[in-house]
């Protein structure tokens, strides 16, 4: 079989895109609670947002630079945005039948309304009048289109009024809807419930006081998403902050990719639009709602909807972190590992809290990628500079859509005393390490913690990672070397324990494919289990399919992409692949090789995709100690026991919920949430 055939492999974007579609269902699905159906819901939005503003405008620049050489699922940019196009379009519709088919009305019997300016009585649109001429009229700015006044630019994401006035003449003009205030108002409280209602519909009501002297004939509510990927000249810049605080700048101002507007609308508005943001019919997509779905996230934080929430998962403390626990004398012990977010994140940020006070430590090294707005641990890394410690952060200023964040971070743990590293050229520093290098009455020892996710408070609440604390000198000796490599001028280091793309994962994932086939032709079993969120890579895919036809059993846990195509008789018969959508976003990479009965697992911050193997620093780690090597794989037997929110991958590619009937309830985030109870109870 030839494994270079297109028909083998599956589009990356339209992989994605069905990924999507499995959130989407969780906004149906009536066993979930109204407002986390309502979350999902903005979820699918955001997603497909940066979707355009990422990958459509990706491939809408390959097309106009005269690229058009065809992936290897053997679909060229332009048949791929044909299809792009096609299902986008599908799933839209889907978004807005979810919300007012199910949800609104759902929300309704909940006693709870989103009215429309014409159904209100006299006194409540007194009450709206007083609050538009007091808050909202102040900041609204009109903006006429005419000779002298061209198109404005509107910001990307930003939701505008289009308008078409009658004076002397015709003519049009755009009022952006001001980001600054909340969209959706809540009236004054009704005997029949509470009503809210959308901001844009109080400007419709009273847009004519805008326009003194002109008639209003219509107005069109729209949003525009642009093009927001940075571009970066990495090779040529001499200094790469200042060349990404300039790219980040210009972002809000890329192409137009994606016109959101409401269906039925007024021609000529609609024509005025098309013809002013130059776009093309294929990028029109107009809905029978409220303009951009992610509002509704926001919705889901009004005070007095918990009794239609989840009850919130609490995450506990693990066995070996109690209050006051010395985390150096735990860590000495022996390994510890930590499943977030049913393991609480305190005992990380402890960790590096504890390195930032404790009198012996002498250094403390951390990579950052994405960390929150009000980061404890980077508050921690602060004191560790004021308290004398020689503190090194490698900060990723390339983290997409964190790189305004990031920026400030560093030049704040810059302005603290701490050595930063803007990341390297041409290459993002997506590993997750911290070093703490600690005098102690033996001598110097290093203590390590190694992680599948980023060090956000914030994300390790809802994500789900696994990470290692370690003071074993073969580990410690392997991060050592590596910041030096990141940081300083040396070698490619070697490496004792750990894998580091793009110096040597891909070489190595291949040879534990390939010792798996060994094993099933010296006669023993070969099993392969892989945890992680995408699974793009063609070689990578390749060596799958070149096991599964030797006889290696595979399951693939994948929560996004995937463009390998499982089931497939004489190919992939051996392969099942799984996707979990729950309310807590799979996140861990895990990778396990059964090696003949000697079983090897690692933990990893690599997903399966070219751009992690090859164009960025990424850490994959061995779990050693037996304990915690039986803790893995349970975690990936209960995962891949889960008859709830499991969908499996069919040979045409498409996902479907398991068949449940006979079998016994299974929703591995729970169980996992259970147990992490029942141990911190102990």
């Amino acid at each position: 079989m030839d494994l270079d055939d297109n028909r083998l492999y599956i589009n990356r974007e339209l992989s994605w895109l069905d990924f999507n579609k499995r959130v989407l269902e969780e906004a149906f699905d009536k066993t979930n609670p109204l407002i986390e159906r309502l979350k999902f819901l903005a979820i699918t939005a955001s997603n497909l947002d940066e979707f355009f503003m990422v990958r459509v405008a990706a491939l809408k620049e390959q097309l106009e630079a005269g690229y058009n050489k065809p992936d290897p699922a053997g679909m060229t940019p332009e048949k791929q945005l044909d299809e792009i196009s096609k299902e986008v379009h599908k799933l839209v519709k889907k978004q807005y039948s979810c919300l007012t088919k199910s949800i609104l009305p759902a929300l309704n019997k909940e006693g709870l309304f989103f009215v429309d300016f014409n159904d209100l009585n006299d006194e409540q649109k007194d009450y709206l009048y007083q609050r538009f001429t007091e808050i909202i009229f102040p900041v609204l700015t009109p903006m006429a289109i005419d000779k002298s006044r061209p198109f404005p630019l509107l910001a990307n994401k930003s939701l505008n009024l289009a308008v078409k006035l009658k004076g002397t003449e015709e003519c049009f003009a755009v009022v952006q809807v001001p980001s600054v205030l909340p969209r959706i108002m809540e009236l004054p409280s009704n005997e029949n419930g509470r009503l809210f209602i959308f901001l844009e519909d109080i400007i419709i009501a009273y847009i004519d006081t805008l326009f003194a002297g002109y008639s209003v004939k219509s107005v069109l509510p729209f949003c525009i998403i642009r093009n927001s990927d940075l571009d970066i000249d990495e090779e040529d810049t001499e200094d790469l902050l200042k060349e990404i605080e300039r790219s980040v700048a210009n972002r809000k101002w890329g192409s137009p990719v994606r016109l959101e507007l409401i269906k039925d609308s007024d021609k000529d508005l609609r024509e005025f639009l098309v013809e002013m943001l130059d776009i093309i019919e294929e990028e029109i997509y107009e809905v029978t709602g409220y303009l951009d779905l992610t509002v509704w996230m926001n919705f889901s934080s009004v005070d007095g909807l918990e009794n239609l929430k989840h009850q919130p998962l609490v995450p506990q403390n693990p066995p070996f972190f109690q209050e006051k626990a010395d985390m150096f004398a735990v860590i000495r012990e022996s390994d510890q590992l930590v499943h977030h977010p049913y393991e609480s994140f305190d005992c990380v940020v402890e960790f590096i809290r504890q390195a930032s006070e404790d009198p012996g430590v002498l250094a403390i090294k951390q990579t950052l990628y994405r960390v929150s707005g009000n980061s404890p641990i980077i508050q921690a890394l602060i004191r560790a500079a004021g308290n004398g410690k020689q503190v090194t952060v490698l900060v990723e200023l390339k983290a997409r859509f964190e790189e305004a964040k990031n920026i400030n971070w560093a030049r704040t743990l810059e302005r603290a005393g701490c050595h930063v590293i803007y990341g390297l050229v041409g290459l993002k520093i997506h590993c997750k390490a911290a070093l703490v290098v600690r005098r102690e009455e033996e001598g110097i020892r290093r203590y390590v913690h190694l992680s599948t996710g980023n060090y956000n408070d914030q994300t390790a609440k809802l994500y789900t990672d696994i990470g290692m604390f370690t003071a074993r000198e073969s580990f410690a000796s392997d991060i050592s070397a590596l910041f030096n490599y990141l940081t300083g001028y040396t070698r490619i280091p070697t490496l004792k324990k750990i894998q580091v793309s793009p110096i040597s994962l891909r070489q190595f994932l291949a040879k534990m494919i390939d010792n798996e086939i060994d094993m099933v032709q010296q006669g023993k079993e070969g099993r392969i289990i892989a945890k992680m969120n995408s699974l793009v890579d063609q070689d990578i895919i390749k060596l799958l399919y070149q096991a599964s036809q030797a006889g290696v059993k595979i399951d693939l846990i994948i929560r996004g992409i995937c463009c390998l195509r499982s089931g497939q008789a004489g190919l992939s018969e051996n392969i099942r692949v799984i996707s979990i959508v729950g309310r807590l976003l799979e996140h861990s990479r895990i990778f396990y090789f059964q090696n003949g009965g000697d079983s090897k697992i690692y933990l990893s911050s690599a997903d399966w995709m070219p751009r992690n193997l090859d164009r960025r620093v990424e850490i994959t780690f061995p779990i050693e100690q037996e304990d915690l090597k039986k803790r893995i794989i349970k975690i990936l037997s209960i995962t891949l026991s889960d008859t709830v929110k499991a969908r499996l991958q069919k040979k045409d590619g498409r996902y479907f919920h398991l068949d449940r009937r006979g079998k016994e309830r299974i929703e591995s985030q729970l169980i996992f949430y259970e147990k992490a109870k029942a141990k911190s109870n102990k």
